[in-house]
Parts: structure tokens; sequence; C-alpha cells
């Protein structure tokens, strides 16, 4: 098993992710018949029932085996991840209940950028990204992972058009959508960055039925034109599950 040298860009095959404790039965049996393992989280309060399990709040891949956490993470979650060979570093920022006081580790990183209200942004995260030169890129919007679906180091899907509008200026190409149809309990929608991930370098996963979707068109011409496969881990409307964070490959 080997590390991604880049948060959420899997150069091979993935076989761990990090995963809502919460998913349910039908997205945890399509994980396993794609032979990928899971490691659920548990909910950390006190962030609201809707988040309070999801990995991108609690967790932030910075690369490699590193990992943030928030304070307050079940050790025994930890302990997995140390136990895979990951190099666990305590974040600064206690989570609370509300906005913005729940967004310090919800930063997209696509490439060589990192995408957050920084203002925000745990200090852990942003010295280690400083240090190892990656560039930050300041937007308004704090859940910036839930709203950022990665589909390379130059390719992002967003439904945020402040997102759009700052990546587009670093040169990268996106795609602005607009989306009632992913599910998120508790909530009136969830966000395409929270419903997808990449499983293997050239394929995209989302947490549910691509058809389902009202941009399911634009979706598949601008996934085509990039050469990345679709993979529906379901049959239902797509779930938010905060992220599936891809951490090990083949």
């Amino acid at each position: 098993m080997n590390f991604l040298d880049n948060a959420n860009l899997p150069k091979k095959k993935v076989n761990l992710v990090l995963v809502d404790g919460r998913i349910n039965y039908d997205l945890e049996k399509s994980f396993l018949m794609l032979g990928i393992n899971h490691i659920k989280t548990k909910p950390l309060y006190p962030l609201y029932q809707a988040i309070s399990c999801h990995p991108d709040i609690i967790f932030h891949h910075l690369e490699k085996n590193v990992i943030v956490y928030a304070p307050g993470i079940c050790k025994k979650i930890l302990k997995k991840l140390y136990d895979f060979g990951f190099e666990l570093l305590e974040g600064k920022c206690e989570l609370g209940s509300k906005y913005p006081k729940n967004i310090c580790y919800n930063g997209a990183r696509i490439g060589n950028y990192f995408f957050h209200n920084i203002k925000y942004t745990d200090d852990v995260i942003m010295k280690y990204l400083k240090k190892i030169g990656v560039e930050i890129v300041h937007v308004n919007q704090g859940y910036a992972k839930c709203s950022i679906s990665v589909v390379d180091e130059r390719s992002l899907i967003t439904m945020d058009k402040g997102i759009a509008k700052a990546a587009e200026k670093k040169g990268l190409d996106v795609l602005l959508i607009e989306e009632d149809g992913i599910l998120l309990e508790g909530m009136d929608k969830g966000f395409i960055g929270g419903s997808t991930c990449l499983i293997d370098k050239n394929k995209w996963a989302i947490c549910g039925n691509i058809e389902m979707l009202k941009s399911e068109k634009k979706l598949r011409d601008f996934l085509y034109r990039k050469r990345v496969e679709i993979i529906c881990l379901g049959n239902k409307n797509p779930v938010d599950v905060g992220s599936v964070i891809p951490i090990l490959t083949d």
C-alpha cells in the first residue's frame, strides 16, 4: 500500500478511505465490491448532527502520510490511522457547533493550491502548507472542501461562484453547477464535494446515482473531456457524506 503524494489525487487505485461512520449499507457494500476498505469516523461534539461525523470537518489530509485532526477525535480512529503508518498532527482549533467555529479543517487542496476562508483555517494546517510551498487562496466559503469536487490537479467542480471565480483566476478549469438533488440529512441540500471523490487516477466516484441530478449532462460532458470515468456508488440520489477522503492506494 502507498500513501498519496498529493491529497485528494490518487495516482493508482484507492484501497483505503476515511468515511462518515453513518454511511448506509449500500454505500459501504459498494466500496467493498470495489476493493476499497474504509475507516469509519465517530461523532465529534459539539458539532451539529448533520456534520458531526464528516471526515472533511474533523480531518485534513496534508500530503503523503500526514493528517491533521481536530482535538477530541475518538482515539480508536487515531490508533487505526497510526497502525497504517500515518503521522497524526493535532490541530489547534477546537471545533464548535456554529459557523465559523466548525470550518477550521475544511479547506480544499487541489494540486499546489489550497482554497479556504483563511481567517478561520487551523494554524497547524496553514504552517505546514506554507512550509511545503502550497499556494494559499482565500475564498469566502468556509466549507470549501464540501463545495469542491477534485477532478485532477488542474480541474474542479463546484456549486460556489466565489470558489469558481478564484480558481479560474489561478488558471484552473472549473465546472460551476447549480444542484439541489444532493441529499444531506437535516439540511436543505448537500454539496458536490461532500458527495464525490477520486478512487483512482481517472475514476470519479459519486455516492449515489448521477442520473438523479439535474446537472448530469454538464457533469458527464466535463468529466468526458477530462477522460475521467464516472463510478456511481448507488441507485438513489447522491448523498453528501462529508467527503470520502482517499488515503492509501495499491
